[in-house]
């Protein structure tokens, strides 16, 4: 039995203490992981915690963060609840497992601390990982500071082992802009976590010698086609259960999350749409427009899978203007967030100018007074009814700008 380790009503944490404080309580019988900037507080720290008899489970140090996933894939598969944690090349070498987690329906939570993905080497944050996997089929959830990044990491072992899901869950966070700084961070106690999260229910696991399964099994032509169709159902269909788990966690801690987070949207005429610690950022630049006359609004989606298009076309039914802000190279095209929603909006018939701004690569600093300055040009957008400029624009860059794909 784990020893329990007593929290105060408020600890001061970053990041990764957050994801590994939240997975000590989830009591995982299986962490296989490979360290890697910046996420390798994560796994320390959840190691220091197990060697100090506050886990009663295992911690697998593999070769390699392919191993790490496929060392998850097969503690999933024998039953147990699974977790691991890792960041930008390592997720790269990940992708092929992360396919065959989710294919498996695998419940498996890794912590993502979100970094740039080389060439050039970077080890600073930005969203190259989390746009490499969004396709994975696996839940993903978008934290903004510590306290997000521990409410999530609980609620991602509830929403991912729910029966009418079974479904793997990444939690992201910004490599060092959330990982390594510290904030107040309020936790429940062990006992209150562990309960929230409950007992770990094993489906089809392989231990289970009365009853054979069969995982990774080859289909072709014949029934791949419906398995993936069935895959994406259960991921869609997780949308009703992650509202679920948000709602009982606000009754657990008076803490609420929503698919789609709004910020100043009950008036406003622009909008920004970010991930991560921008949110928090644009939201104080927001305030500061409306100051000088701009109102000014912020839309987060808090769920990037399944994608939350009708909660996107809702929060911005009234806006004149959009800016999406993707913190990603978009590699010869529109940037993800920018598609997304553009989809969304195309569906709702509201045809404002949406603008994309390239931004924060390499963990480049997004300041004030650059979103201040896209809240400008959305103004004259609005003002204007289209777009000013280009669509795509790159923010922070030195040197001669860059726009792209000229609207017609």
């Amino acid at each position: 039995m784990a020893e329990k380790l007593e929290l105060q009503e408020v600890e001061v944490w970053d990041g990764n203490m957050a994801f590994s404080q939240a997975m000590r309580q989830a009591q995982i019988d299986v962490v296989a992981a490979y360290p890697i900037t910046p996420s390798t507080p994560t796994v320390q720290n959840y190691a220091k915690f197990l060697a100090d008899g506050y886990i009663d489970g295992e911690f697998v140090m593999v070769e390699s963060e392919h191993a790490a996933m496929s060392g998850c894939v097969g503690a999933a598969a024998a039953g147990g609840r699974v977790a691991t944690a890792s960041s930008s090349q390592g997720i790269a070498l990940m992708v092929e497992v992360l396919y065959q987690a989710s294919g498996m329906r695998l419940p498996i939570v890794l912590a993502m601390v979100n970094r740039a993905l080389a060439a050039p080497l970077n080890v600073n944050g930005d969203h190259s990982d989390m746009y490499l996997t969004r396709d994975a089929g696996w839940i993903n959830l978008c934290a903004f500071n510590p306290q997000e990044s521990y409410d999530l990491m609980l609620c991602a072992f509830k929403i991912g082992e729910d029966m009418s899901v079974r479904l793997p869950v990444a939690v992201h966070q910004d490599g060092f802009i959330c990982s390594h700084t510290a904030q107040k961070v309020m936790p429940l106690q062990d006992e209150d976590a562990y309960a929230f999260m409950g007992e770990y229910v094993a489906k089809d696991d392989l231990l289970d010698f009365s009853r054979a399964v069969t995982y990774g099994a080859q289909t072709e032509e014949d029934w791949h086609f419906e398995h993936k169709a069935k895959q994406h159902k259960a991921l869609m269909d997780s949308r009703d259960v992650i509202e679920k788990v948000f709602a009982e966690f606000e009754k657990k801690t008076g803490r609420k999350y929503n698919r789609v987070e709004s910020y100043l949207m009950e008036d406003a005429d622009v909008a920004i749409i970010a991930l991560g610690t921008t949110v928090e950022s644009a939201v104080t630049a927001a305030k500061a427009m409306r100051k000088d006359g701009i109102k000014a609004g912020v839309v987060a989606p808090r769920v990037l899978r399944p994608f939350p298009f009708d909660d996107i076309r809702d929060a911005l039914s009234n806006v004149k203007a959009v800016a999406c802000l993707d913190r990603s190279a978009p590699g010869g095209a529109m940037g993800m967030l920018y598609n997304e929603v553009a989809a969304a909006m195309y569906s709702s018939g509201n045809f404002v100018p949406m603008v994309n701004y390239i931004y924060g690569l390499g963990g480049r600093d997004m300041t004030q007074e650059h979103l201040k300055g896209i809240y400008k040009d959305l103004a004259e957008c609005a003002k204007a009814g289209k777009i000013i400029g280009k669509v795509q624009k790159f923010s922070g860059l030195r040197g001669p700008t860059l726009e792209f794909f000229e609207q017609k």
